[in-house]
């Protein structure tokens, strides 16, 4: 696997390139996790082909005294002991276990000496001993006639920054990448055709897709913006149909819901997915200040209160903070998740118009139809009949994605709102989180649609702030 200059290696998309010696035999590389590695993804073990995979023993220390949590942390460390367990039954673990990928896993107990890594860094603390592991198997390949890579995988930055001090080989762990930073799904996109073909549109109604003659896949629901060539400033603004044959203009007209009305183009592209019955799963990415949740309250309450298509809207957000959990705050449930919900009653107190402090909360007590709540309240529960609003879902991982996606019931609809680049998770990034998969996964569906909002309506000091800040 070839080393990349910004330190990181994309698993999924690259196979495991081995070491040629001068007789031609090809050579396994040696793999040192650590242990962020593990609370990541609890399947990494398995994640390296036919290389060695080594966990230093220090790293199942670390794992054991997080198995006990009740978050995400303590359900991959729980993966992960399993795991272990089960290869154990394989063989033991010191002496090394055949994966079925062709590799092997070892758990390291004879290579903690810390006198080389002391040098650099004085302390002996966990992070310095997996390096002192990493270091100790690297010198030993370097004595060898022919050495094998030693390469430390961290997610943590600064281990990565000691290793390199060191002069080990180190990479982040990106196997679970849904795709390139610059390949991300934006749910439109922009083509230059002539003039006739847009004609033929508001002729007909429709384009086949085909007509257009691309050299790459459209999507269902999918939107597309067609513009003159020949610069005339002709244009048309058109949708994927769900099966992928043919180009279709947009069902809604441009007018306000709850108040609300698109005010660019992505926005009525959002508005068109919100608005869609047929499409029970959507995802609405962009930076603070572009509209998501807000478009996304006002349809749903367009859904809900207008035309009673769903029994109730249910508005959710992992509650990820920046400090303590809401464990320590005071009061009763409500009141511990009120500072945490506070930015959809915000949204709430907008599109019902109230005036006074309180005025929010009597409305939605009489209405009876719409609960706010936090999402670690909705997990286990089938919910079927409702429109569902997940705010803040780039703080959410693969796995509680999934939970909740595969919760939504008969009748109901999701919509998963966020900014991919504002993550408050300690293990997820802008292309790792949850949100991103969802994206990049359901893009080929006919049932979920996408869009990224790109520019802000919040304010000019809130686009310049997202812009610049």
């Amino acid at each position: 696997m070839a080393v990349q200059e910004a330190g990181s290696i994309s698993w999924r998309h690259q196979r495991s390139q081995t070491i040629r010696t001068q007789g031609g035999i090809s050579m396994k590389k040696i793999f040192v996790l650590d242990t962020n590695v593990l609370l990541h993804d609890p399947n990494a073990i398995f994640a390296f082909e036919e290389n060695d995979v080594i966990i230093p023993a220090v790293v199942l220390e670390e794992i054991d005294s997080k198995k006990r949590n009740a978050d995400e942390i303590g359900r991959n460390a729980r993966g992960v002991s399993r795991s272990l367990d089960a290869l154990r039954e394989i063989g033991h673990l010191h002496d090394g276990v055949q994966l079925e990928n062709g590799g092997t896993l070892r758990v390291e107990l004879n290579h903690r000496s810390f006198a080389k890594v002391h040098e650099m860094f004085g302390e002996i603390t966990n992070d310095n001993r997996i390096l002192a592991v990493a270091l100790n198997y690297d010198l030993e390949e370097r004595e060898k006639a022919e050495p094998r890579q030693v390469i430390l995988v961290s997610k943590d930055v600064l281990v990565r920054v000691k290793a390199d001090v060191l002069g080990l080989l180190t990479e982040d762990y990106l196997s679970d990448r849904a795709a390139e930073p610059n390949e991300i799904y934006t749910g439109y996109t922009t083509l230059q055709v002539h003039p006739a073909t847009i004609d033929d549109f508001y002729n007909n109604r429709y384009l086949s897709v085909n007509a257009l003659n691309l050299n790459y896949t459209l999507y269902p629901n999918e939107f597309v913006i067609l513009k003159d060539e020949m610069g005339s400033g002709k244009s048309a603004l058109l949708k994927v149909s769900h099966d992928g044959s043919k180009l279709e203009p947009l069902f809604l007209s441009n007018e306000p819901i709850w108040g609300i009305a698109a005010r660019n183009a992505q926005q009525r592209m959002a508005l068109e997915l919100l608005l869609n019955d047929d499409i029970p799963l959507v995802t609405i990415t962009g930076k603070a200040g572009t509209g998501k949740t807000l478009l996304a309250l006002a349809a749903s309450l367009s859904k809900v209160e207008d035309e009673q298509k769903y029994k109730k809207l249910l508005i959710a957000r992992p509650v990820v903070p920046m400090g303590k959990d809401i464990g320590y705050l005071p009061g009763e449930k409500d009141e511990k998740l009120r500072p945490w919900m506070q930015p959809i009653y915000d949204n709430l107190e907008f599109l019902f118009d109230t005036k006074k402090a309180g005025d929010i909360d009597k409305i939605l007590m009489g209405l009876g139809s719409i609960q706010v709540e936090a999402l670690t309240y909705i997990r286990g529960r089938s919910i079927p009949g409702q429109f569902i609003i997940i705010d803040e879902a780039q703080n959410l991982s693969r796995h509680e994605v999934k939970t909740i996606v595969s919760r939504v019931g008969e009748g109901s609809k999701i919509v998963l709102v966020g900014d991919p680049d504002q993550i408050d998770h300690p293990y997820l990034d802008s292309i790792s989180n949850g949100l991103t998969h969802v994206v990049e996964h359901f893009k080929q569906e006919g049932i979920s649609g996408h869009i990224t909002l790109e520019k802000g309506e919040r304010s000019k000091l809130a686009q310049l702030a997202a812009d610049l800040l």
